[in-house]
């Protein structure tokens, strides 16, 4: 298995099913040779917009992927220090730091629907794959 954290513009596209990425993003989630590790700083960036206008499909898709995930990154003031060490290192905003740290602290490859001209893709390890560079099925 490849353990893959997921930023959250993967799942607003899988969700949404109508973005330009909607068919590679569904491609990642639906791959056996994936298991999925995440944050809660995942949760904060794709439920409370789906909860607050009652868009109870997307939420529940998002519900679904959360309890698939097999690994959870817990908040913790080393993993903050961290992100704020890329951060301050590689030029990141501040989730996508977020991002970064708990996928490094999973020991996971972060795949993002981001251009692979933003930041995150300065830091290694982990691994920043952007969907955007590969056709589906071969993001890995």
């Amino acid at each position: 298995m490849k353990p893959t954290y997921l930023d959250a513009d993967i799942l607003i596209a899988a969700a949404k099913g109508t973005e330009v990425f909607s068919a590679p993003a569904l491609e990642v989630l639906d791959d056996p040779e994936r298991s999925f590790a995440c944050s809660d700083y995942v949760k904060l960036e794709v439920l409370p917009n789906a909860a607050y206008f009652e868009r109870t499909g997307i939420v529940a898709f998002y519900e679904e992927f959360f309890e698939s995930v097999e690994r959870w990154v817990p908040s913790s003031p080393e993993l903050s220090a961290r992100a704020l060490d890329l951060a301050c290192q590689h030029g990141l905003g501040a989730m996508d730091a977020l991002h970064v740290a708990a996928a490094e602290a999973a020991g996971a490859e972060l795949l993002t629907a981001e251009s692979p001209t933003k930041p995150m893709f300065r830091v290694g390890p982990p691994r920043v794959v952007s969907i955007r560079t590969a056709e589906p099925g071969e993001t890995s």
